[in-house]
């Protein structure tokens, strides 16, 4: 099943959107500029300069503080936004006191763009530079009351979620980071995946040639070495098993030989055709009881046999070959006993065998090849079938 991925794009993060932001900082700056707009006692000049301040302090946003949201605190940027916010607010606070809405915006900025630190002395600034005021117009007791409530619920409000706003952003950059990286390094895991998997099937069809179609090369050349009317008929009957090997691997289906056959039937075949081409004894034997195995496992044992029949013809020099396939309650033994030359200790296998001893350890099983010099050799493969049901 495959889920739909709701989250959103890598190259907007969360943290880094500022949608909600903006659209308190505009009610809040709608709201001030109506704040002076209402207030008939400022008059004409004081409503001027404390809309063109506000108007200041949004234009400030737009050229500098926008930029320096999700960049870092190294950004001068955020610095120089808040010092001018500092400069062009404070007087607005002063001269129309409603417009203090407009510091729930302001302060939760300063803690986006600047140190943690230092965006606690903006804010401090932010609420106590107006008070300067009263220096020079000493306030009543309401005016002051409303002054320090306004004051501390806003202080109140900026240094406990400021902070908090501080903490969210740094996790989430750190996050993100991991994302990125995670993301490589699947990238990365993906790439070696493919590459691991082209590898694999590289030495699989190289190994699937060699077994087939370069077996049946050989066997075609020494055939068509003797004049021999009946060799040239098993050479033109194993150029055409060659051509059905090719189609087979170009489909990926199973060996030829085991197209309709089973796999007794198969190595029959095989120990019998060798037999004719060599004109030696080549038999096979079939113990224990018959039954259907894995084509896994059909496939394995028929290679083997054909490799090591392959070795037989090439290197052995026998005059007779024995195939047996024994069926025990988990696996199927596949024996090949010849009584040619041996094996010599000294030599080192040959790409032949290592891919056969390759494909039975795949598949769970073992290869071993015994034989002394001048004694005949034991080829045994051994691949696990699975417990049989006995009560069945």
């Amino acid at each position: 099943m495959k889920f739909r991925d709701n989250s959103p794009p890598r190259s907007q993060h969360v943290f880094m959107r500022l949608s909600g932001w903006e659209l308190l900082y505009l009610v809040a700056f709608l709201a001030s500029v109506l704040f002076v707009i209402s207030d008939d006692t400022l008059g004409t000049a004081k409503q001027v300069t404390a809309i063109v301040l506000l108007g200041g302090c949004l234009v400030a946003y737009v050229r500098l503080g926008r930029r320096s949201v999700g960049v870092g605190y190294r950004s001068w940027e955020g610095r120089t936004y808040v010092v001018l916010l500092i400069v062009l607010f404070t007087p607005v606070a002063a001269i129309c006191p409603p417009t203090r809405f407009l510091l729930f915006a302001l302060c939760a900025q300063c803690f986006m763009m600047i140190p943690k630190n230092q965006a606690r002395i903006a804010v401090i600034i932010f609420n106590v530079a107006p008070a300067l005021e009263f220096l020079v117009d000493p306030p009543s007791l309401q005016e002051l009351t409303v002054f320090l409530g306004v004051t501390l619920t806003v202080l109140a409000f900026a240094l406990t979620f400021g902070p908090w706003i501080v903490d969210v952003i740094g996790q989430s950059r750190e996050r993100a980071s991991l994302i990125q990286q995670l993301e490589a390094k699947r990238a990365e895991v993906a790439a070696l995946s493919a590459e691991r998997g082209a590898l694999a099937e590289r030495e699989r069809l190289a190994g699937e040639i060699h077994d087939t179609l370069a077996q049946g090369f050989t066997s075609i050349i020494m055939l068509l070495q003797q004049p021999d009317p009946r060799r040239v008929e098993l050479a033109v009957q194993t150029a055409r098993e060659n051509l059905a090997e090719a189609r087979t691997l170009i489909t990926e289906l199973s060996p030829a030989p085991l197209s309709g056959a089973t796999l007794e039937e198969a190595l029959g075949r095989i120990t019998s055709k060798f037999g004719e081409e060599l004109s030696m004894s080549a038999v096979f034997e079939v113990r224990g009881d018959s039954r259907a195995t894995p084509t896994k496992v059909d496939v394995v044992l028929l290679r083997a046999a054909q490799e090591a029949l392959a070795n037989v013809r090439k290197h052995a020099r026998a005059g007779s070959v024995t195939v047996t396939l024994e069926y025990t309650p988990e696996a199927a033994r596949l024996t090949l006993q010849d009584d040619g030359a041996g094996v010599d200790p000294s030599a080192a296998e040959g790409y032949g065998l290592r891919g056969m001893r390759a494909r039975v350890e795949q598949a769970g099983g073992t290869l071993t090849v015994t034989g002394p010099p001048g004694g005949g050799t034991v080829l045994e493969a051994v691949v696990p079938t699975g417990r049989t049901d006995q009560g069945a």
